[in-house]
């Protein structure tokens, strides 16, 4: 009863994980160049069971097959789907057509990606993020609002080594490849959650939690006879 009572609150506190995955993503459906997320989850190693009910004489070991007791999260990947393209006719707005991502410089040198392309201007005339972050050019340089044909676009294989820093920034161990002409000025790139399959997924995470509560409780009843009626024999 005990190992049931760890086997249900893994599986709950599992749960609230991907719960609090669906619950980001659908925050941030109106958010511009948000990327989704997704868990993927599998079964722990099984645990071989055993008695000692074998032989004529029932006192052997016996083998009585193998239970998972778990699952467990291995990851959590970032959905690359390009959004949809909204019009804004503003100057500093940018969109790749190309599923790529804008370059942008910290102020340490690092380098990261955004699909945010809700840029502005500093007094220096040159492109920025609305943090202040210069977005690179080509030669990752400063790129002026006149030359902004210049910034540069990479597109990533896939999103494995990523690490999202919020505001739609990511890093990556992966350069991804260079590629040039596939920017839109005065357009933005929506956010590529699906409203309708959050939401599927939400009722999924949330059916679960109810049929895990029914075993607890379950598991809470049979406990409570052991305690108060067993030790009465």
């Amino acid at each position: 009863m005990i190992r049931a009572i760890d086997t249900l609150s893994s599986s709950i506190h599992l749960l609230q994980k991907r719960q609090e995955t669906t619950s980001a993503n659908l925050a941030n459906i109106n958010t511009t160049g948000y990327q989704s997320t997704r868990n993927f989850q599998s079964t722990l190693a099984e645990i071989q069971f055993h008695n000692y009910q074998g032989g004529k004489e029932a006192n052997k070991y016996l083998e009585t097959g193998k239970l998972p007791f778990a699952n467990q999260i291995d990851s959590t990947k970032i959905s690359s789907s390009p959004g949809v393209m909204k019009e804004t006719q503003r100057s500093t707005d940018f969109a790749t057509s190309n599923g790529g991502y804008f370059v942008v410089g910290l102020n340490d040198g690092t380098q990261i990606y955004t699909r945010n392309g809700n840029f502005k201007l500093n007094n220096l005339n040159q492109i920025v993020t609305q943090e202040g972050y210069q977005v690179l050019g080509q030669n990752n340089q400063p790129v002026t609002i006149d030359n902004w044909q210049d910034l540069q676009v990479r597109k990533f294989d896939n999103t494995d080594g990523w690490t999202a820093m919020g505001n739609t920034y990511f890093t990556s161990t992966d350069e991804g490849q260079l590629t040039n002409g596939f920017i839109k000025q005065g357009y933005l790139e929506q956010s590529n959650v699906s409203a309708s399959d959050e939401m599927v997924a939400l009722l999924q995470t949330s059916r679960e939690f109810e049929a895990n509560q029914k075993a607890l409780s379950s598991v809470n009843e049979t406990l409570k006879k052991a305690t108060n009626e067993l030790g009465k024999i």
